[in-house]
C-alpha cells in the first residue's frame, strides 16, 4: 500500500531519493525495456535499499503509476493560437499523438495498473489536463470567444481519446480528434 501523501512534493532527501528512483527507472527502461524491470533491479541502480521502495511506493505497479504521472505533468501552459477552437484542437492533437505513443500507451497502462480503482495518480492525470484545458477556456472567455465548460472537453475530447487509445479495436486518428474538438465546441457559449 502506498503511504505517499499525492500532490505533496518531497523535499530533501525524500526528493533526492525520489529523483534517483526516478532516473534509475528511466535508464533501465531504456537499457533493457520495461518488462525486465524489478524493485531490486531499480534499487541498486539508484543507490537505494528495496526495502525504502517497498515502503514509499509499495510496489513495482506504484512505482511505475508514480514515474508515469511525473512525466504526464505538463510543463508549459498550452499554446496561445489566437483562438480558443484553434488553441483546443492544437492541444487535443498534441495530447492525441502524446498518449497513442507507445510511451503514452505505456503511461496510461502504468497508472492503471497501479493500486485499482480512482487513486491519488488517476485523479492527478485528470486534474493535470483539466488545468490545461482551464487554461485555454480562460483566455477564451478573456477575448470573448464563446467557450464549453471545462468537463465538458473532459468528457467529450480526452475520454474518447483514452478510451479508444487503450480499448478500442481500431484506435483513435487525427479525423477523430477534429471530430471530438468540433462537437465540443457546439456546445460552446459565450460567457
Amino acid at each position: 500500500m502506498n503511504t505517499r501523501v499525492a500532490g505533496l512534493r518531497p523535499g530533501g532527501r525524500s526528493a533526492r531519493v525520489q529523483a534517483a528512483v526516478h532516473l534509475a527507472v528511466h535508464d533501465l527502461t531504456e537499457q533493457h525495456g520495461r518488462a525486465a524491470l524489478t524493485v531490486p533491479l531499480i534499487a541498486a541502480r539508484a543507490g537505494v535499499t528495496p526495502s525504502t521502495i517497498y515502503r514509499r511506493w509499495g510496489d513495482l505497479a506504484d512505482l511505475l503509476a508514480d514515474v508515469a504521472v511525473e512525466h504526464m505533468r505538463p510543463e508549459t501552459d498550452p499554446a496561445d493560437t489566437g483562438g480558443f477552437a484553434s488553441d483546443l484542437f492544437t492541444w487535443a492533437e498534441q495530447y492525441f499523438e502524446e498518449m497513442t505513443s507507445e510511451v503514452g500507451l505505456g503511461m496510461l497502462r502504468d497508472v492503471l495498473s497501479a493500486t485499482p480503482g480512482v487513486t491519488p495518480r488517476t485523479c492527478q492525470c485528470s486534474a493535470f489536463n483539466a488545468a490545461q484545458i482551464a487554461v485555454m477556456v480562460d483566455r477564451g472567455i478573456a477575448r470573448g470567444e464563446a467557450v464549453p465548460e471545462v468537463d465538458a472537453v473532459m468528457d467529450g475530447v480526452v475520454a474518447p481519446i483514452v478510451y479508444r487509445a487503450l480499448f478500442a479495436a481500431v484506435p483513435p486518428t487525427r479525423d477523430d480528434v477534429r471530430r471530438f474538438v468540433d462537437r465540443v465546441m457546439a456546445s460552446a457559449t459565450t460567457r
